[in-house]
């Protein structure tokens, strides 16, 4: 299976041969939910926190006497029957993150870059942006006929990318990675991946171990 390895322009520079157990596989759709969960739940903060009768302050008198009142008897105006009282069964700190076997989350990344086969731009790199200006970003991408949200997967460390984060990051429907942080998620999100020659490479190296 090959892809054409286009320029910032839109220009056709060569082809690439892409790893067919990589970005050919049948979509796994169970294991792909589940690395989706397991990122999302993974982010949540489980800092939600009630007080327990047991720890709301005051009431320590007894409201009234036992007997003789009419009322029904009570011992602590903190209890969960009062405003101002404790929660019953509330929530408490907790982390809501699982695991999943390393070769799972591999299938997963494998089975959404298959699913997203079609919508994967592959460009040679992003050197053509020689200076830290978004227009050159947005016109960058209609050359490249993209649109709606888009996954640009890139090292923007390297040389040849320099001026890639400062471009891009002020257009919002665009989101960029490393290839080291590649996930489920945002591949799932994008209308459109555009990865570097160079990200194609990296990924298929390290899914391939």
């Amino acid at each position: 299976m090959s892809k054409e390895i286009l320029n910032t322009n839109g220009e056709k520079l060569g082809e690439i041969t892409l790893n067919e157990n990589i970005f050919g596989v049948e979509p796994n759709l169970h294991v792909m939910h589940m690395a989706l969960r397991r990122q999302l739940n993974n982010a949540r903060q489980g800092s939600a926190c009630a007080k327990t009768r047991a720890e709301v302050s005051g009431g320590g008198k007894k409201p009234w006497k036992q007997k003789g009142t009419g009322r029904a008897r009570a011992g602590s105006l903190r209890s969960p029957l009062f405003a101002g009282g404790g929660v019953v069964f509330g929530p408490k700190p907790r982390s809501y993150a699982f695991n999943m076997p390393q070769k799972a989350r591999k299938l997963a990344l494998k089975s959404a870059l298959s699913a997203r086969q079609d919508q994967l731009i592959v460009v040679k790199d992003f050197s053509t942006i020689t200076e830290p200006k978004t227009k050159l970003m947005v016109s960058a991408l209609k050359s490249l006929n993209v649109s709606g949200k888009v996954l640009i997967v890139a090292d923007t460390k390297a040389a040849e990318n320099k001026f890639l984060e400062l471009s891009a990051r002020n257009i919002p429907s665009v989101k960029m990675i490393l290839p080291s942080n590649l996930n489920v998620k945002d591949l799932l999100e994008a209308d459109f991946v555009v990865m570097t020659e160079a990200s194609v490479k990296d990924i298929t190296e390290r899914l391939s171990k």
